[in-house]
Protein backbone atom coordinates (compact mmCIF):
# COMPACT_ATOMS: atom_id res chain seq x y z
CA UNK A 1 0.00 0.00 0.00
CA UNK A 2 0.86 3.44 -0.76
CA UNK A 3 1.11 6.29 1.47
CA UNK A 4 1.14 10.02 1.11
CA UNK A 5 4.22 12.16 1.10
CA UNK A 6 4.91 13.22 4.78
CA UNK A 7 3.23 16.58 5.23
CA UNK A 8 0.65 16.30 2.27
CA UNK A 9 -2.57 15.32 2.59
CA UNK A 10 -6.32 14.25 0.88
CA UNK A 11 -9.43 16.80 1.09
CA UNK A 12 -12.64 14.56 0.61
CA UNK A 13 -15.48 14.22 2.64
CA UNK A 14 -17.09 16.18 4.95
CA UNK A 15 -13.91 19.03 5.04
CA UNK A 16 -14.34 19.58 1.40
CA UNK A 17 -18.38 21.35 1.89
CA UNK A 18 -15.83 23.98 3.84
CA UNK A 19 -13.92 24.19 1.05
CA UNK A 20 -16.26 24.68 -1.96
CA UNK A 21 -18.14 27.26 0.61
CA UNK A 22 -14.70 29.26 0.84
CA UNK A 23 -14.41 29.07 -2.93
CA UNK A 24 -17.83 30.22 -3.61
CA UNK A 25 -17.01 33.30 -1.11
CA UNK A 26 -13.13 33.67 -2.89
CA UNK A 27 -15.05 34.12 -6.30
CA UNK A 28 -18.05 35.76 -5.34
CA UNK A 29 -15.80 38.48 -3.05
CA UNK A 30 -12.98 39.54 -5.48
CA UNK A 31 -15.45 40.14 -8.43
CA UNK A 32 -17.38 42.96 -6.07
CA UNK A 33 -14.54 44.57 -5.45
CA UNK A 34 -13.39 44.28 -9.01
CA UNK A 35 -10.23 41.70 -9.10
CA UNK A 36 -9.42 39.56 -11.92
CA UNK A 37 -8.80 36.00 -11.34
CA UNK A 38 -5.08 35.25 -11.97
CA UNK A 39 -3.54 31.72 -12.22
CA UNK A 40 0.01 31.80 -11.74
CA UNK A 41 2.30 28.44 -12.17
CA UNK A 42 2.93 26.19 -9.17
CA UNK A 43 6.48 25.97 -10.66
CA UNK A 44 8.89 29.46 -10.88
CA UNK A 45 13.01 29.61 -11.31
CA UNK A 46 14.35 29.65 -8.18
CA UNK A 47 15.55 33.60 -8.61
CA UNK A 48 11.98 34.27 -8.80
CA UNK A 49 11.84 34.01 -4.90
CA UNK A 50 15.39 34.86 -4.47
CA UNK A 51 15.10 38.33 -5.48
CA UNK A 52 11.10 38.72 -4.60
CA UNK A 53 11.26 36.87 -1.26
CA UNK A 54 14.77 37.94 -0.04
CA UNK A 55 17.71 35.26 -0.13
CA UNK A 56 17.91 36.27 3.92
CA UNK A 57 14.46 34.85 4.57
CA UNK A 58 13.13 31.60 6.22
CA UNK A 59 11.43 30.25 3.14
CA UNK A 60 14.36 31.04 0.77
CA UNK A 61 17.12 29.39 3.08
CA UNK A 62 14.95 26.80 4.63
CA UNK A 63 11.59 25.83 3.62
CA UNK A 64 11.77 25.96 -0.30
CA UNK A 65 11.28 22.63 -2.57
CA UNK A 66 13.81 23.39 -5.42
CA UNK A 67 15.71 21.15 -7.75
CA UNK A 68 18.05 21.42 -11.07
CA UNK A 69 16.69 20.52 -13.84
CA UNK A 70 18.16 18.52 -17.07
CA UNK A 71 19.19 22.43 -18.02
CA UNK A 72 20.76 22.99 -14.52
CA UNK A 73 18.27 25.32 -14.23
CA UNK A 74 17.04 25.85 -10.44
CA UNK A 75 13.31 25.55 -10.15
CA UNK A 76 10.89 26.12 -6.94
CA UNK A 77 8.25 25.03 -6.24
CA UNK A 78 5.81 28.26 -5.15
CA UNK A 79 6.20 28.66 -1.63
CA UNK A 80 3.80 31.87 -1.55
CA UNK A 81 2.19 33.87 -4.50
CA UNK A 82 3.11 37.24 -4.50
CA UNK A 83 6.56 37.06 -6.45
CA UNK A 84 5.17 34.70 -8.95
CA UNK A 85 2.05 37.16 -9.56
CA UNK A 86 4.51 39.87 -9.89
CA UNK A 87 6.64 38.24 -11.93
CA UNK A 88 3.72 37.26 -14.28
CA UNK A 89 2.66 41.35 -13.74
CA UNK A 90 6.04 42.62 -15.15
CA UNK A 91 6.47 39.65 -18.18
CA UNK A 92 2.90 40.03 -19.72
CA UNK A 93 3.54 43.90 -19.79
CA UNK A 94 0.57 44.31 -17.51
CA UNK A 95 1.60 47.90 -16.28
CA UNK A 96 1.06 49.29 -19.31
CA UNK A 97 -2.77 48.97 -18.40
CA UNK A 98 -3.38 52.72 -17.22
CA UNK A 99 -5.37 53.04 -13.04
CA UNK A 100 -5.10 50.19 -10.39
CA UNK A 101 -4.69 46.61 -11.38
CA UNK A 102 -6.58 44.24 -9.21
CA UNK A 103 -6.26 40.61 -9.70
CA UNK A 104 -6.56 37.26 -7.40
CA UNK A 105 -5.46 34.21 -6.76
CA UNK A 106 -6.37 30.55 -5.11
CA UNK A 107 -4.40 27.29 -5.06
CA UNK A 108 -2.16 25.45 -3.34
CA UNK A 109 1.95 26.80 -1.86
CA UNK A 110 4.54 24.28 -1.22
CA UNK A 111 7.40 25.03 2.24
CA UNK A 112 9.26 22.40 3.49
CA UNK A 113 8.55 22.81 6.88
CA UNK A 114 7.99 20.85 9.98
CA UNK A 115 4.28 19.79 9.80
CA UNK A 116 2.10 20.86 12.82
CA UNK A 117 -1.80 21.35 13.67
CA UNK A 118 -2.96 23.66 10.80
CA UNK A 119 0.65 23.52 8.65
CA UNK A 120 1.10 21.28 5.37
CA UNK A 121 4.08 20.93 3.14
CA UNK A 122 1.76 21.85 0.13
CA UNK A 123 -0.92 24.16 1.67
CA UNK A 124 -3.64 26.59 0.12
CA UNK A 125 -3.77 30.60 -0.08
CA UNK A 126 -5.90 33.46 -1.24
CA UNK A 127 -4.31 36.11 -1.98
CA UNK A 128 -4.98 39.74 -3.72
CA UNK A 129 -2.39 41.94 -5.50
CA UNK A 130 -3.14 45.49 -6.16
CA UNK A 131 -0.88 47.69 -8.55
CA UNK A 132 -0.60 51.09 -9.60
CA UNK A 133 -1.66 52.88 -6.51
CA UNK A 134 0.10 54.07 -3.59
CA UNK A 135 -2.68 55.82 -1.98
CA UNK A 136 -3.25 54.91 1.32
CA UNK A 137 -6.91 54.38 0.38
CA UNK A 138 -6.57 51.56 -1.24
CA UNK A 139 -4.21 50.09 1.58
CA UNK A 140 -7.42 50.63 3.41
CA UNK A 141 -9.78 49.15 0.76
CA UNK A 142 -7.27 46.05 0.76
CA UNK A 143 -7.70 45.40 4.56
CA UNK A 144 -11.70 45.90 4.40
CA UNK A 145 -11.59 42.93 1.74
CA UNK A 146 -9.82 40.69 3.92
CA UNK A 147 -11.79 41.52 7.00
CA UNK A 148 -15.34 41.23 4.30
CA UNK A 149 -13.44 37.57 3.59
CA UNK A 150 -13.52 36.48 6.90
CA UNK A 151 -17.04 38.03 8.01
CA UNK A 152 -18.77 36.05 4.95
CA UNK A 153 -16.45 32.74 6.38
CA UNK A 154 -18.61 33.46 9.28
CA UNK A 155 -15.56 33.09 11.80
CA UNK A 156 -15.06 37.44 12.71
CA UNK A 157 -15.44 36.15 16.08
CA UNK A 158 -12.08 34.07 16.62
CA UNK A 159 -9.98 37.22 14.87
CA UNK A 160 -8.40 40.34 15.56
CA UNK A 161 -7.09 42.59 12.97
CA UNK A 162 -3.36 44.13 13.87
CA UNK A 163 -2.01 46.79 11.94
CA UNK A 164 1.63 48.06 11.90
CA UNK A 165 4.16 50.60 9.63
CA UNK A 166 7.25 49.00 9.00
CA UNK A 167 8.62 52.24 7.14
CA UNK A 168 10.32 52.73 4.08
CA UNK A 169 13.81 53.07 2.48
CA UNK A 170 14.15 56.33 3.73
CA UNK A 171 13.73 55.65 7.38
CA UNK A 172 14.22 52.17 7.54
CA UNK A 173 18.16 52.26 7.47
CA UNK A 174 18.08 54.58 10.74
CA UNK A 175 15.87 52.02 12.39
CA UNK A 176 17.99 49.26 11.67
CA UNK A 177 21.33 50.61 13.17
CA UNK A 178 18.65 51.19 16.72
CA UNK A 179 17.84 47.69 16.87
CA UNK A 180 21.70 45.95 15.44
CA UNK A 181 22.65 48.70 18.77
CA UNK A 182 19.96 46.98 21.14
CA UNK A 183 19.98 43.22 19.73
CA UNK A 184 24.00 43.48 20.11
CA UNK A 185 23.82 43.56 23.95
CA UNK A 186 22.11 40.41 24.25
CA UNK A 187 23.83 39.05 21.43
CA UNK A 188 24.48 36.05 23.48
CA UNK A 189 21.13 35.09 24.72
CA UNK A 190 19.69 34.91 20.79
CA UNK A 191 19.09 31.53 19.00
CA UNK A 192 21.76 30.68 16.48
CA UNK A 193 19.57 32.09 13.47
CA UNK A 194 18.82 35.89 15.28
CA UNK A 195 22.33 36.20 15.82
CA UNK A 196 22.76 35.57 12.02
CA UNK A 197 20.06 37.75 11.45
CA UNK A 198 21.83 40.70 13.36
CA UNK A 199 24.18 40.40 10.35
CA UNK A 200 21.86 40.16 7.68
CA UNK A 201 18.14 41.38 8.49
CA UNK A 202 17.60 42.70 12.23
CA UNK A 203 13.97 43.01 11.63
CA UNK A 204 13.88 39.22 11.41
CA UNK A 205 14.60 39.38 14.84
CA UNK A 206 11.24 40.86 15.54
CA UNK A 207 9.70 37.47 13.86
CA UNK A 208 11.40 35.03 15.66
CA UNK A 209 8.90 32.05 17.77
CA UNK A 210 11.73 31.20 19.91
CA UNK A 211 10.23 32.42 23.48
CA UNK A 212 14.09 33.45 24.50
CA UNK A 213 14.45 36.05 21.82
CA UNK A 214 10.79 36.96 21.90
CA UNK A 215 11.26 38.01 25.38
CA UNK A 216 14.32 40.34 24.12
CA UNK A 217 12.65 41.58 21.19
CA UNK A 218 9.23 42.78 23.92
CA UNK A 219 11.58 45.27 24.76
CA UNK A 220 12.91 46.29 21.19
CA UNK A 221 12.61 50.18 19.51
CA UNK A 222 9.93 50.13 17.24
CA UNK A 223 9.41 51.32 13.94
CA UNK A 224 6.47 53.28 14.05
CA UNK A 225 8.97 55.88 16.10
CA UNK A 226 11.55 56.19 13.75
CA UNK A 227 8.82 56.95 10.74
CA UNK A 228 9.76 59.55 7.80
CA UNK A 229 6.96 62.33 7.76
CA UNK A 230 5.37 61.04 4.50
CA UNK A 231 5.34 57.35 6.00
CA UNK A 232 3.68 59.00 9.05
CA UNK A 233 1.21 60.40 7.64
CA UNK A 234 0.45 57.24 5.40
CA UNK A 235 -0.19 55.41 8.46
CA UNK A 236 -2.36 57.98 9.80
CA UNK A 237 -4.50 58.02 6.92
CA UNK A 238 -4.93 54.23 6.39
CA UNK A 239 -5.88 54.46 10.30
CA UNK A 240 -8.52 57.23 9.75
CA UNK A 241 -9.85 55.30 6.44
CA UNK A 242 -10.15 52.33 8.34
CA UNK A 243 -12.43 53.55 11.37
CA UNK A 244 -14.21 55.22 8.40
CA UNK A 245 -15.04 51.85 7.14
CA UNK A 246 -16.17 50.73 10.41
CA UNK A 247 -13.16 48.32 10.59
CA UNK A 248 -11.91 47.10 14.04
CA UNK A 249 -8.09 46.84 14.53
CA UNK A 250 -5.33 47.51 16.96
CA UNK A 251 -1.59 48.68 16.23
CA UNK A 252 1.18 46.29 17.12
CA UNK A 253 4.03 48.00 16.67
CA UNK A 254 6.30 45.09 16.99
CA UNK A 255 4.34 43.35 14.15
CA UNK A 256 7.11 42.59 10.91
CA UNK A 257 6.53 41.13 7.68
CA UNK A 258 8.56 37.75 7.28
CA UNK A 259 9.06 38.76 3.49
CA UNK A 260 12.04 42.02 2.68
CA UNK A 261 9.39 42.96 0.00
CA UNK A 262 7.22 44.76 2.48
CA UNK A 263 7.02 48.77 3.19
CA UNK A 264 4.94 50.96 5.00
CA UNK A 265 1.40 49.18 5.72
CA UNK A 266 1.80 45.54 7.29
CA UNK A 267 -1.26 43.93 8.34
CA UNK A 268 -2.15 40.34 9.81
CA UNK A 269 -5.71 38.45 11.24
CA UNK A 270 -4.56 36.61 14.10
CA UNK A 271 -6.55 33.71 16.53
CA UNK A 272 -5.82 32.18 19.41
CA UNK A 273 -7.45 29.18 18.12
CA UNK A 274 -3.83 27.58 17.37
CA UNK A 275 -1.48 28.93 19.48
CA UNK A 276 -0.99 32.38 20.72
CA UNK A 277 -1.56 35.45 18.27
CA UNK A 278 -1.72 32.83 15.03
CA UNK A 279 -1.94 33.90 11.81
CA UNK A 280 -4.44 33.28 9.56
CA UNK A 281 -4.09 36.15 7.14
CA UNK A 282 -1.80 38.74 6.50
CA UNK A 283 -0.37 41.23 3.84
CA UNK A 284 1.38 44.54 3.44
CA UNK A 285 2.31 47.32 0.83
CA UNK A 286 5.39 46.53 -1.49
CA UNK A 287 6.22 49.31 -3.81
CA UNK A 288 9.77 48.47 -4.77
CA UNK A 289 9.11 44.66 -5.89
CA UNK A 290 8.44 45.33 -9.43
CA UNK A 291 11.56 47.15 -9.86
CA UNK A 292 13.27 44.61 -8.43
CA UNK A 293 11.72 42.32 -10.78
CA UNK A 294 12.64 44.20 -13.82
CA UNK A 295 9.20 45.80 -14.41
CA UNK A 296 8.90 50.24 -13.79
CA UNK A 297 8.77 51.34 -10.40
CA UNK A 298 4.90 50.67 -9.60
CA UNK A 299 3.96 50.38 -6.20
CA UNK A 300 2.02 47.55 -5.02
CA UNK A 301 -0.20 45.88 -1.90
CA UNK A 302 -1.85 42.44 -1.41
CA UNK A 303 -2.68 39.58 1.10
CA UNK A 304 -2.91 36.25 1.38
CA UNK A 305 -4.74 33.45 3.79
CA UNK A 306 -4.04 30.17 4.80
CA UNK A 307 -7.65 28.42 3.44
CA UNK A 308 -6.25 25.16 5.76
CA UNK A 309 -5.96 27.43 9.17
CA UNK A 310 -9.67 28.88 8.12
CA UNK A 311 -11.20 26.35 7.32
CA UNK A 312 -10.13 24.74 10.70
CA UNK A 313 -11.50 27.65 12.10
CA UNK A 314 -14.64 27.15 10.39
CA UNK A 315 -15.05 23.58 11.73
CA UNK A 316 -14.37 24.53 14.85
CA UNK A 317 -17.77 26.41 14.78
CA UNK A 318 -19.83 24.06 12.56
CA UNK A 319 -20.21 27.40 10.76
CA UNK A 320 -21.86 26.19 7.35
CA UNK A 321 -25.35 23.46 7.06
CA UNK A 322 -24.16 20.08 6.39
CA UNK A 323 -26.58 19.67 3.64
CA UNK A 324 -24.42 18.20 1.14
CA UNK A 325 -27.18 17.22 -1.35
CA UNK A 326 -30.87 18.73 -2.40
CA UNK A 327 -32.73 15.70 -3.07
CA UNK A 328 -32.22 11.88 -2.56
CA UNK A 329 -34.56 9.73 -4.94
CA UNK A 330 -36.41 6.97 -3.43
CA UNK A 331 -37.86 4.40 -5.52
CA UNK A 332 -38.61 0.83 -6.57
CA UNK A 333 -36.74 -1.32 -9.36
CA UNK A 334 -39.68 -1.85 -11.57
CA UNK A 335 -39.80 2.12 -11.71
CA UNK A 336 -36.47 2.79 -12.53
CA UNK A 337 -37.01 3.77 -16.36
CA UNK A 338 -39.62 6.64 -15.31
CA UNK A 339 -37.69 7.67 -11.99
CA UNK A 340 -34.50 8.29 -13.99
CA UNK A 341 -36.18 10.98 -16.04
CA UNK A 342 -37.76 12.83 -13.10
CA UNK A 343 -34.40 12.95 -11.92
CA UNK A 344 -32.73 13.98 -15.46
CA UNK A 345 -35.26 16.62 -15.43
CA UNK A 346 -34.91 18.29 -11.61
CA UNK A 347 -30.56 17.83 -12.19
CA UNK A 348 -31.08 19.94 -15.39
CA UNK A 349 -33.11 22.68 -13.55
CA UNK A 350 -29.77 23.15 -11.74
CA UNK A 351 -30.25 21.20 -8.44
CA UNK A 352 -28.37 17.72 -6.93
CA UNK A 353 -30.28 14.57 -7.25
CA UNK A 354 -28.80 10.93 -6.18
CA UNK A 355 -30.14 7.80 -5.48
CA UNK A 356 -29.45 4.63 -4.59
CA UNK A 357 -28.28 2.20 -7.38
CA UNK A 358 -28.61 -0.72 -6.03
CA UNK A 359 -32.10 0.05 -5.33
CA UNK A 360 -32.46 -1.62 -1.92
CA UNK A 361 -35.68 -1.20 0.38
CA UNK A 362 -37.26 1.86 1.06
CA UNK A 363 -35.67 2.02 4.32
CA UNK A 364 -32.36 1.01 3.56
CA UNK A 365 -32.92 4.04 1.00
CA UNK A 366 -33.84 6.55 3.60
CA UNK A 367 -30.78 5.70 5.40
CA UNK A 368 -28.99 6.82 2.41
CA UNK A 369 -30.75 9.85 2.29
CA UNK A 370 -29.87 10.77 5.61
CA UNK A 371 -26.16 9.61 5.60
CA UNK A 372 -26.29 11.99 2.04
CA UNK A 373 -26.84 14.81 4.35
CA UNK A 374 -29.63 15.34 1.74
CA UNK A 375 -32.43 18.29 2.49
CA UNK A 376 -35.39 16.43 0.94
CA UNK A 377 -36.19 12.67 -0.06
CA UNK A 378 -38.35 12.24 -3.24
CA UNK A 379 -40.33 9.22 -2.62
CA UNK A 380 -41.48 7.98 -5.92
CA UNK A 381 -43.78 4.71 -5.39
CA UNK A 382 -46.63 2.71 -7.55
CA UNK A 383 -48.92 4.74 -5.31
CA UNK A 384 -47.39 8.09 -6.62
CA UNK A 385 -47.32 6.79 -10.18
CA UNK A 386 -51.10 5.78 -10.10
CA UNK A 387 -51.52 9.75 -9.04
CA UNK A 388 -49.00 11.08 -11.27
CA UNK A 389 -46.82 12.43 -7.97
CA UNK A 390 -43.83 12.32 -6.64
CA UNK A 391 -43.74 12.79 -2.36
CA UNK A 392 -41.43 15.21 -1.16
CA UNK A 393 -40.00 14.37 2.46
CA UNK A 394 -38.52 17.55 4.41
CA UNK A 395 -35.45 15.12 6.41
CA UNK A 396 -34.92 17.70 8.67
CA UNK A 397 -38.60 18.69 9.60
CA UNK A 398 -40.05 15.10 8.94
CA UNK A 399 -42.82 15.91 7.46
CA UNK A 400 -44.13 15.46 3.90
CA UNK A 401 -46.51 16.29 0.55
CA UNK A 402 -47.90 14.67 -2.40
CA UNK A 403 -47.01 16.76 -5.16
CA UNK A 404 -48.25 16.33 -8.84
CA UNK A 405 -45.57 15.99 -11.95
CA UNK A 406 -47.26 19.28 -12.92
CA UNK A 407 -46.17 21.10 -10.09
CA UNK A 408 -43.16 19.65 -8.95
CA UNK A 409 -40.51 21.97 -10.23
CA UNK A 410 -42.17 25.08 -8.70
CA UNK A 411 -42.36 23.10 -5.48
CA UNK A 412 -38.73 22.04 -5.87
CA UNK A 413 -38.07 25.64 -6.56
CA UNK A 414 -40.17 27.12 -3.48
CA UNK A 415 -38.27 24.74 -0.88
CA UNK A 416 -34.71 25.03 -2.31
CA UNK A 417 -34.29 28.68 -3.68
CA UNK A 418 -34.92 29.89 -0.40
Amino acid sequence: MYKKVRGFRDIFGDEIYYWNFIEKIIYDLSRRYGYSEYKIPVLEKAEVFNRGIGSTTDIVEKEMFIFKDKNDDFLALRPEGTAGMVRGFVENKLYAISGVKKYFYYGPMFRRERPQKGRYRQFYQFGVEAFGSASPVLDSEVIKLLTDFFKECKIEDKLKLEINSIGCPECRPLYKDKLTEYFETSKDELCEDCRRRLNTNPMRILDCKIESCKAIAEKAPVMINYLCRECAQHFESVKTNLSNMNVSFEVNPHMVRGLDYYVRTAFEMVTDEFEANSTVGAGGRYDGLVKQLGGPDQPGIGFAVGIDRLVGLMESKDVIPQYHLDIFFVLPDGLLDEGVKIINNIREKGYSVDMDFDLGSVKSQMKKANRFKAKFALIFGQNELDKKSVTIKDMDKGNQELVPFSRLMEKLSIKLDK
